[in-house]
């Protein structure tokens, strides 16, 4: 089965807030239903030992796509003739016992699983990957210091919680390092702005985009650090400002006209839309290579918007801002 809204394969997910808000209520309605049944938590409790598991192509979408709907799904592609693969594989597996339900760790053999390999694009192995709500991203390559590989796994799981309201799983009989049982995970209660969110998503999937860029705006007026309204409204922004573009006319008139930096702006927005981020960045910082004044600082205006769409924690981000700064200095 293939994983859907990989960042790493080019396609940018714009219902990546509707995404987060579904994530939201499936861990919410799991922890109603684990309560009703007697249990605190999303989802059924579980051993220690099934934090680690084993997946092969035909168990992926229920147990890395669908599980990555409650916890961080952490998957690790190992061979075992890799001898790197036997110093991480080991390390991985004693961190996600440590961390005690806060993130899912999936080893997939590549041998065995070679279309799975193709399609999270692994060039080389050991390589780590994690799945969130749906969503994947590239993690690391190789064997990782263990310090490096901890504050990864720290922002993960941040990530998780903030933008997908992910708690992590209750672990039967869990233990910290003195062998006392650990804490339930606190109920964690709807936020304050949860329901001007649901409004902005609700308006999305009217195709109200003027009602959605509202209602973030709203959330931000009150909260401007919320992560989940700042990405929602530079996606809204973005697919408001491409509404109604003649996509051939606007790739055709960038084509013609490279240094109009108007024409070439409008033909990023298209390649982002399109799933083709690499492209949209390389166009933009090209245009503030070539140009001064106003017109570099709004090329380079729009780029720092694209960036709030794909997301910070995108490598791609990473690689674009690098390049960016080049170019200004």
């Amino acid at each position: 089965m293939q994983p859907r809204n990989m960042s790493m394969s080019g396609v940018v997910d714009l219902a990546a807030v509707k995404a987060a808000q579904e994530a939201k209520a499936k861990a919410e309605q799991a922890r109603a239903e684990a309560a009703r049944q007697g249990g605190g938590a999303a989802g059924a409790a579980i051993t220690p030992a099934s934090l680690v598991i084993d997946v092969d192509e035909a168990g992926f979408e229920r147990d890395v796509l669908q599980r990555s709907t409650e916890v961080p799904v952490v998957i690790d592609f190992w061979a075992e003739w890799c001898e790197p693969c036997k110093q991480l594989g080991p390390l991985l597996e004693r961190l996600a016992q440590e961390y005690n339900g806060r993130f899912l760790l999936a080893k997939i053999d590549v041998d065995a699983n070679q279309m799975l390999m193709q399609q999270f694009g692994v060039q080389g192995i050991p390589a780590v990957f994690a799945v969130v709500a749906g969503q994947a991203l590239p993690l690391f390559q190789g064997a990782a210091p263990e310090a490096q590989i901890r504050q990864t796994l720290d922002q993960l799981i941040q990530v998780g919680e903030e933008r997908f309201g992910l708690t992590g799983l209750v672990v039967d009989g869990g233990a910290d390092a003195q062998g006392e049982q650990a804490p339930a995970a606190p109920e964690v209660p709807a936020g304050p702005y949860d329901a001007l969110l649901e409004a902005a998503v609700q308006a999305l999937d009217a195709g109200d985009l003027a009602g959605a860029v509202q209602a973030y705006k709203n959330v931000l007026s009150d909260d401007p650090a919320n992560t989940e309204a700042k990405l929602g409204l530079a996606q809204a922004d973005l697919l408001q400002r491409v509404q109604g573009l003649d996509a051939q006319a606007v790739r055709k008139d960038a084509a013609e006209r490279p240094a109009d930096v108007g024409a070439q702006i409008a033909a990023a927005d298209l390649d982002l839309v399109g799933g083709h981020v690499e492209d949209a960045f390389g166009r933009l910082i090209d245009t503030v290579r070539r140009t001064f004044g106003d017109d570099r600082d709004a090329a380079r205006v729009r780029l720092l918007e694209l960036f709030e769409v794909v997301g910070a924690e995108d490598p791609r981000v990473t690689s674009a801002r690098t390049a960016l700064a080049r170019v200004l200095f």
